[in-house]
């Protein structure tokens, strides 16, 4: 089976299912961060269309971060502390005392992985309301950004063009995301 062929799968699978469907691969993707965001994104927006396929994405990945984000906070924070590594309180310590220019940053970067920043910010003391207007106003560079792509490699198939201007777009922003991460000394 090709690639073509499982994003045809997916497409008429997520379509079927309807905005709920959508919606929920989102969440799920915020826990499970194997499933390719960009990709139920791109979904989202070509199924739903522009408006209603952002909005879904933007307030499923929101929900899906701050599931993420309390599930570390109220149920694994006392637990991963007991065995305290080196590497997760380094982290930790550094969500402590974030900027929330910075963290709203980190966030709209398409290549951060949220998992690792929703992680941190339930295990760190960081303020829930300066977590949650940070997902808010970050969340929304990103789910453009991948709506963007996640269309334009749909439409690929049909012109490779698209394809070439998509991959130079991932490329400047892969770039551009490695160069603020040494910046601010965010390397995860």
């Amino acid at each position: 089976m090709e690639v073509l062929d499982i994003l045809n799968i997916l497409i008429d699978y997520i379509a079927s299912v309807g905005l709920i469907g959508g919606f929920l691969i989102i969440v799920l993707e915020s826990i499970i961060p194997i499933i390719p965001l960009s990709v139920f994104i791109g979904i989202n927006v070509y199924n739903f269309g522009n408006v209603f396929g952002f909005i879904i994405s933007y307030i499923a990945t929101i929900c899906g971060c701050l599931l993420s984000y309390s599930i570390f906070r109220f149920l694994i924070k006392d637990k991963i502390y007991f065995f305290k590594k080196k590497n997760i309180s380094y982290y930790v310590d550094k969500f402590n005392n974030i900027k929330l220019s910075t963290l709203v940053l980190i966030l709209a970067l398409p290549f951060t992985p949220a998992f690792v920043v929703n992680i941190s910010a339930g295990l760190s003391n960081i303020n829930f309301k300066k977590f949650l207007l940070a997902l808010l106003i970050g969340k929304l560079a990103t789910i453009y950004f991948w709506g963007y792509i996640g269309t334009g490699l749909i439409d690929s198939i049909k012109n490779p063009i698209i394809l070439i201007k998509i991959f130079v777009l991932l490329f400047v922003s892969y770039i551009i995301c490695k160069i603020i991460g040494k910046i601010f000394n965010l390397e995860v």
